[in-house]
């Protein structure tokens, strides 16, 4: 396979998981959320990546969250199903279920907390990319893993030559690496990155890369536009749209991907709650944000980039029905 094999491009949410405040799954928020995504008109879904939450759930739970997706989905966009875990085995295992739910792709992360080698690493992304006939997304995440695969050279043109794989998330903070990944293999694989931005929209048009996967999908009003016009080559309106989309993002997270008010999932799924999204709570060991001056500080954010109003259309809908 390769990036000619999937028409993966454009704006995806990372899809939280809504748990009840007693630590629940919450699969009608669930649904509900995808729903809304598809009246955002949003291009893919990522369920169980970081933003998911899943390492908080149990097997199980990862199971259910990839079917309740899938089935809300019913295939008016791509979703993609979260399966890093900390051994091969356990990943590819997720990976056999979300092929049988009836998942579009998978995609992992390296193994967190070991550090592996190019070589392991290789090997862990083969295992588990040839699992299933899947189309497969590598996850570069080193803020989650402590590892960043950008650093170790060559290494993503071995894994872009991998059988399945067909794409690559790359999360790093370093955005000068993550142009060097769209230089070296966007010619063989898709690349998700940090485009929504004026930088990321003069890349976009001369030298390539595919789409964002960001946490939530609040931002969709402002990025689904944004590639609406990437598509169309009209720059002068994707500027338009990537100022807006900035002007609430740049609030709100950090440029390696922290968060400014508190962590980035409680922070997130603070503000859905506040746009009256079914984001719910989240699982320990986050905590979620109560106290009165954080919630200030965030529906500030929400009413000066005027997202609310942006969004108003489709979770006015997503209320009526």
């Amino acid at each position: 396979m390769n990036r000619d094999d999937v028409a993966w491009s454009g704006y995806w949410p990372a899809a939280p998981t809504p748990f009840t405040r007693s630590g629940d799954l919450d699969t009608d928020a669930l649904a509900e959320l995808m729903q809304l995504y598809a009246r955002m008109g949003v291009d893919g879904v990522l369920v169980n990546g970081s933003t998911g939450e899943w390492f908080s759930q149990t097997g199980d739970e990862r199971r259910t969250v990839a079917e309740v997706a899938v089935d809300a989905v019913a295939g008016r966009f791509p979703v993609v199903v979260g399966v890093s875990a900390y051994t091969a085995r356990e990943s590819a295992d997720l990976a056999k279920h979300a092929a049988a739910a009836g998942a579009d792709g998978v995609l992992a992360t390296p193994p967190p907390y070991v550090h592996t080698s190019a070589e392991e690493t290789v090997q862990f992304f083969h295992t588990v990319s040839t699992a299933t006939a899947l189309p497969f997304m590598v996850y570069n995440w080193p803020r989650g893993v402590s590892l960043d695969m950008g650093t170790i050279p060559g290494l993503f043109a071995r894994l872009a030559g991998l059988g399945n794989v067909v794409a690559i998330k790359d999360s790093t903070g370093d955005w000068l690496s993550m142009l060097d990944t769209v230089e070296a293999v966007s010619d063989r694989v898709r690349v998700f990155g940090s485009f929504l931005h004026r930088r990321g929209l003069a890349t976009l048009l001369e030298l390539g890369g595919d789409g964002n996967i960001d946490g939530g999908g609040v931002g969709a009003p402002f990025a689904v536009p944004f590639y609406r016009a990437v598509a169309a080559r009209d720059a002068d309106t994707a500027r338009t749209w990537a100022d807006k989309y900035r002007a609430l993002s740049g609030r709100l997270i950090n440029p390696d991907y922290s968060g400014v008010y508190a962590s980035p999932i409680p922070q997130l799924k603070a503000v859905m709650n506040l746009l009256g999204q079914p984001g719910g709570a989240v699982r320990e060991p986050l905590l979620p944000v109560t106290d009165a001056p954080t919630l200030d500080a965030l529906r500030a954010v929400i009413a000066e980039s005027g997202i609310a109003e942006a969004s108003e259309l489709t979770v006015g809908a997503g209320r009526a029905g």
